[in-house]
């Protein structure tokens, strides 16, 4: 190689290198649907449901065996190229609500409330049939077709 051509090489290396970035911010992305704090000041107990609608917006998730507790949340999460995501901060606003439909409680957490939650990997087993020994063995018996998965209709 010519000095030239390893010059250039090395200006193309050092550029490249410079473009990456040490600031992470670039690699943050913000999930969710959390109000405003200005918004969230103006929540106070005894408010309607459509007080807090109106002020607030549509909540990220409303509990399915509560419908009267509203769920606000959102997370920053940082992940760099394909290096598995990381939850950075997280913040949730819980606002439960009476049979009146009026606000009875207003909580906030944030991921410094919270504590890591492991995993299992142990299965659950579900309801319902078990075959035993002879449906396991007979019970293919006399269920062949085969035209089942093409478009073959007889009754043409």
């Amino acid at each position: 190689m010519s000095i030239n051509k390893v010059s250039i090489l090395a200006l193309t290396a050092l550029l490249s290198l410079s473009a990456c970035s040490s600031n992470k911010e670039w690699f943050i992305s913000h999930n969710g649907n959390m109000p405003s704090e200005e918004r969230i000041a103006k929540l106070s107990v005894g408010q309607y449901k459509e007080d807090v609608l109106e002020n607030l917006g549509s909540p990220s998730s409303v509990v399915s065996l509560d419908q009267n507790t509203w769920i606000y949340m959102s997370a920053d999460v940082e992940q760099v190229a394909f290096f598995k995501p990381e939850e950075v901060d997280r913040d949730i606003l819980i606002v439960r609500f009476d049979e009146q439909n009026k606000v009875k409680e207003i909580s906030r957490i944030s991921d410094e409330d919270g504590q890591k939650v492991a995993i299992s990997e142990d299965e659950t087993p579900t309801l319902g049939e078990r075959p035993g020994f002879f449906k396991r063995v007979f019970g293919g018996v006399g269920s062949y077709s085969p035209f089942s998965g093409s478009q073959y209709n007889p009754n043409r």
